[in-house]
């Protein structure tokens, strides 16, 4: 395992079949066989902060990632998980999570500060999953350019298959919060999404992420094994159907979402982990 600066978060659990159930049961699909899928590691080993150390937005005030300033609005960019081996159900596991990287940045709707989270999980004394997440912090009052969908919108036409739909609707948003333990208002109160300039609703990153890591898994040959790179590149905007169709070279390589209006909220790329 990687050295981990003294700031961090540790933390040992069982890996019990409850939330795999829950999970399975957002996605309307039975619980796959084996062990833990990829990605869905995201429902185990949370963080489970007191309700008083929430800020207004949901998020907490501080811990691992801290907010750089007061007010600045939270947005998930991204991420790379490596998959080394499935963690196994009814044994625990552990988690140490810290900070990786810190940049500043200036965009076009003011300061941007990017925080890197990496969080490696192990069980049994081997290291089983990577996961960097990538967080971008952006200045209290900026806007977001977003088309608003809804589920009376038909989905554009998948150009290219194998494909998935999901329809996200207010309910599987709000469930999908509370399996992964985010409060962030923005996926599930609809009076607080004006105040950090969206039009609706918002789709989870992670809950896009985790779908394209889904179609590489049911339609190729996993990412087990492999590097999972993914990029949020459009916010999803509204409760609606989305797709989830291969990359053009084939699921192996990779895959990508689009919303209701056929834009590219999210892409992803699939690599072998080196010798």
């Amino acid at each position: 395992m990687s050295g981990a600066p003294a700031e961090q978060d540790r933390r040992t659990e069982t890996i019990t079949r409850g939330p795999a159930e829950a999970l399975a049961g957002l996605l309307d699909i039975d619980v796959p066989a084996g062990g833990l899928p990829p990605l869905w590691h995201c429902a185990y080993l949370l963080e489970r902060r007191p309700h008083s150390e929430l800020g207004p937005d949901g998020h907490p005030t501080t811990g691992i990632p801290a907010p750089p300033g007061p007010g600045r609005k939270r947005m998930f960019a991204g991420g790379r998980v490596e998959t080394h081996g499935l963690l196994r159900y009814d044994e625990p596991a552990t988690r140490t999570t810290y900070v990786s990287a810190t940049r500043e940045k200036v965009g076009r709707t003011g300061p941007l500060t990017f925080v890197t989270v990496r969080s490696e999980y192990t069980q049994g004394d081997r290291l089983k999953i990577v996961d960097e997440s990538d967080i971008v912090y952006r200045a209290p009052g900026s806007g977001v350019d977003a088309r608003v969908g809804s589920l009376d919108d038909e989905p554009e036409r998948a150009e290219r298959e194998p494909s998935l739909r999901l329809t996200a609707d207010v309910a599987l948003l709000f469930r999908f919060s509370a399996l992964t333990y985010n409060a962030h208002r923005i996926h599930y109160d609809q009076r607080w999404t004006a105040q950090e300039g969206y039009g609706d609703l918002v789709v989870h990153g992670p809950l896009q992420a985790l779908m394209m890591a889904e179609l590489v898994r049911r339609a190729g040959t996993g990412v087990l094994g492999s590097r999972f790179s993914y990029r949020l590149v459009a916010p999803m905007v509204g409760p609606q159907t989305f797709t989830v169709v291969a990359d053009a070279a084939g699921p192996d390589a990779g895959a990508e979402v689009a919303d209701v209006f056929g834009t590219v909220t999210a892409r992803s790329a699939v690599a072998p982990l080196s010798r």
